[in-house]
């Protein structure tokens, strides 16, 4: 019998398909000897004589408990894609890729962190398999390939990239006219054992999952990927259950969303193995520092550092004029010092300097505001971090630890 190792993940579709399957593989040109299988897994081959048998070892060889590199899963394509590498770009852990063709790339700010680009839904199936030990992703990923798998930890929930909301969309027209609510499609008596509703959609753990949950008994699920929009009106789907963004997609597909029908809110996440941040070296400092990163980032977009000079009598007198102005109060208060000039060969204080942070959203206000009090030479710059004395999300992470 000629055997080969291959990792387990390259057989699992061919064996779930339950047909003959040929598998072409390639090797390191320096690794002539292949590592011992343990665990082995057989699938069917195209010649009856052979087997090709699967062991539990990295993409580089290596059993996945021998490794000492840390690995983090990035999207390797789309708008996800992008905007992962532009907010690790932000915060100055910028991803060098020597080759746009290779998986591996590094962050030179993080000693011994390989980047391997994935598809999201392989990055959640590595992580859970030891293979990757953190990732970005959607959050609709990480709970429908994650499939309650407690050893994926949300490190950070909260990246501000990719909103969406995993929904159940059903035509706007027919039987579903009057129809607005969740409650009002399972009441339907359209739906029996013989003829269920049929729902085309991506997310066939999260589907029938959210519909078990919410009393729709006679429900049918159909695979798709991809225009799932088109499903209803070619009659092969009642409702779809997909992502949604703006609408805009569904309203020109004449169809709606429902009350009751959103299954998930999603975004960008940071994702973890939770053995690999107790046992494995090197990983939780790793996650401790882009977490701090991305913590400071976040909290500084949209904010603006306001400075400005204001005559007064005392730096308490000029912090009651501050504090009157709902707009300037700060992050937690204005920051006040002692402007000091040279009168008759004496340093004299005649202005105080103002530092204040203010949200975008209110800096034309604030500006106002402040120039209404008697503030002079405003400037105005936009922050890039803001470090907290202990990042939350830190505190919370060792808590879910244990540690």
């Amino acid at each position: 019998m000629a055997t080969v190792t291959v990792p387990p993940s390259l057989l699992l579709s061919a064996y779930a398909q339950n047909q003959q399957c040929s598998i072409s593989l390639a090797f390191p040109s320096s690794r002539a000897v292949l590592p011992r299988s343990h665990g082995a897994i057989t699938c069917c081959a195209a010649s009856p004589s052979s087997q090709v048998v699967a062991s539990p070892v990295s993409h580089n060889g290596r059993a996945a408990t021998e490794r000492t590199e840390i690995r983090l899963g990035l999207p390797s394509k789309g708008r996800m894609a992008d905007d992962t590498l532009g907010l690790l770009k932000d915060c100055q852990l910028s991803v060098r890729q020597s080759n746009p063709r290779q998986y591996v790339a590094e962050i030179p700010q993080l000693s011994n962190l390989e980047v391997w680009f994935q598809r999201p839904k392989d990055i959640v199936r590595k992580i859970s398999s030891g293979d990757l030990d953190l990732g970005i992703v959607g959050f609709d990923t990480v709970n429908e390939y994650g499939q309650d798998n407690e050893d994926l930890i949300i490190v950070h929930d909260a990246l501000d990239y990719g909103e969406c909301r995993l929904s159940i969309a059903i035509p706007k027209y027919g039987i579903f006219e009057n129809v607005n609510s969740l409650r009002q499609l399972a009441e339907m008596p359209q739906w029996t054992p013989e003829r269920p509703l049929r729902v085309a959609t991506g997310f066939t753990y999260l589907g029938p999952k959210f519909m078990r949950e919410n009393g729709l008994k006679h429900v049918s699920f159909s695979t798709a990927d991809g225009a799932l929009e088109a499903a209803p009106a070619m009659g092969i789907a009642d409702a779809i259950l997909d992502l949604v963004s703006s609408g805009t997609t569904l309203r020109e597909n004449n169809l709606k969303e429902i009350e009751g029908g959103t299954v998930l809110q999603s975004q960008a996440v940071l994702v973890a193995s939770r053995k690999s941040l107790t046992k494995r070296k090197g990983v939780l400092d790793i996650t401790h520092e882009i977490l701090e990163r991305f913590e400071a980032h976040l909290r500084a977009v949209g904010q603006f550092m306001v400075t400005a000079n204001m005559r007064g009598s005392s730096a308490d007198e000029v912090a009651r004029r501050l504090l009157s102005q709902p707009s300037l109060s700060g992050l937690q208060g204005p920051t006040i010092s002692p402007v000091y000039s040279k009168r008759g060969g004496e340093a004299a204080i005649d202005y105080y300097a103002i530092n204040v942070c203010v949200p975008k959203k209110a800096l034309y206000k604030s500006v106002q505001q402040l120039r209404a009090i008697g503030g002079s030479g405003v400037l105005v710059s936009p922050l890039t971090y803001i470090f907290d004395e202990e990042t939350p999300r830190w505190r919370q992470l060792l808590l879910k630890l244990g540690l």
